[in-house]
């Protein structure tokens, strides 16, 4: 594995910060503060390639790599982690189970949108009582002659309220456990299918998440995607993909919350010199810049599996729980440096600690990803 970044992908970085240091990041606390979803930022994200940007150019997108995904993610969380989750779970989510799974006139009729960011993409798997337990899926779709009729709610469901097109996991076949759920392409304004209710969130304010609801919704037999009884394997496949963009989201958090805490313990002054200067402080932040470095190398590594076509299912767990958790105890520990100043909203830090704890809950809990990667290990 080379360590270094190719010229294409430090373009890809050089491009990306620069946006998010100039547009994303003096929008972050405004956005937040209001629960204003940034759909400017967004179009202007498409127009840039960065809404596919893993899909090839003949379909609108970049068709650059996983670890170009994976810096683009970290970039545009570090300036706001909600524009970076929205980012994250269109590309990763609600756009790559069509690629993957899809069939080439799928791919035609809808990539060409979601590359593109004329449509947003969003992922249906989660449920009531099916969040942990994915293969509880209750939601149900049923074939009657050209259609299927779906039946049932998605919770916490990213820009689902914002979303044009929708990739729903619904059972199919009743007593057959993850092989009786398949996948379905459903289109916002289908009658049947409504937008519930909008959660209201400790973090990641501007981002919306949703609840879905599918009564006697119909649609045509042809937005079955992939095999029937597939959609949960296939579900399972992109949520390995998703891990790594979640890493790095928390990698972005992370690397926001450090850098506001080393440029604070530099310039705040207490018994005659910088904070920075006493060794409580200067060893949180080794640690802190120790602990955020190792993450990176975990996300990077597990892109960079992907990318040569080997397994990488353990390292993404291992990736994304890692850099979550180093997330928040690094979100915390500056907002210890910032002392009172950091727990008020004259500093960011209370933000990115609000913001932070949902990489260690999305894409599969902590708890999760030591039960994947445990059984990885044969257990």
């Amino acid at each position: 594995m080379d360590l270094g970044l190719t010229p294409e992908q430090e373009a890809v970085r050089s491009d990306i910060r620069e946006f998010a240091d100039e547009v994303i990041a003096p929008q972050a606390a405004h956005n937040e503060r209001n629960e204003i979803f940034p759909r400017e930022i967004l179009n202007e994200l498409g127009r840039r390639g960065y809404m596919g940007i893993t899909i090839p150019q003949e379909y609108g997108g970049m068709g650059m790599d996983t670890i170009s995904y994976a810096i683009v993610s970290e970039e545009v969380s570090r300036a706001c982690g909600s524009t970076g989750i929205t980012v994250a779970a269109h590309n990763a989510l609600g756009t790559q189970q069509i690629w993957i799974m899809g069939t080439e006139e799928q791919k035609e009729k809808y990539i060409p949108q979601l590359a593109s960011g004329r449509k947003l993409g969003s992922w249906g798997l989660t449920e009531p009582q099916a969040g942990s337990d994915a293969s509880g899926v209750q939601t149900t779709a049923v074939e009657e002659g050209d259609e299927w009729v779906l039946n049932g709610t998605k919770v916490f469901i990213t820009s689902g309220h914002e979303a044009g097109i929708f990739t729903i996991m619904a059972r199919t076949d009743k007593g057959r456990g993850a092989h009786g759920i398949s996948a379905f392409i459903v289109e916002k304004g289908t009658p049947g299918f409504r937008l519930g209710t909008k959660e209201n969130k400790m973090g990641l304010r501007a981002s919306v998440t949703s609840e879905l609801v599918f009564e006697d919704c119909r649609i045509p037999k042809e937005n079955l995607l992939g095999e029937r009884g597939m959609g949960f394997i296939g579900a399972m496949k992109i949520l390995d993909s998703g891990r790594i963009g979640i890493g790095a989201m928390a990698l972005g958090i992370a690397q926001a919350a450090f850098d506001s805490a080393l440029e604070y313990a530099k310039t705040r002054q207490q018994f005659g010199k910088p904070i920075g200067k006493f060794q409580a402080i200067g060893f949180m932040l080794a640690n802190m810049a120790m602990e955020i470095d190792a993450a990176r190398l975990l996300v990077m590594r597990a892109a960079w599996l992907k990318d040569h076509g080997r397994k990488y299912t353990k390292e993404a767990a291992m990736a994304k729980l890692y850099a979550s958790e180093i997330g928040t105890k690094t979100a915390s520990l500056a907002i210890q440096i910032h002392g009172g100043h950091g727990y008020t909203t004259r500093h960011p830090v209370e933000r990115f600690y609000r913001d932070i704890k949902l990489c260690e809950i999305g894409e599969g809990t902590s708890e999760v990803q030591r039960i994947v990667i445990s059984r990885q290990l044969g257990l």
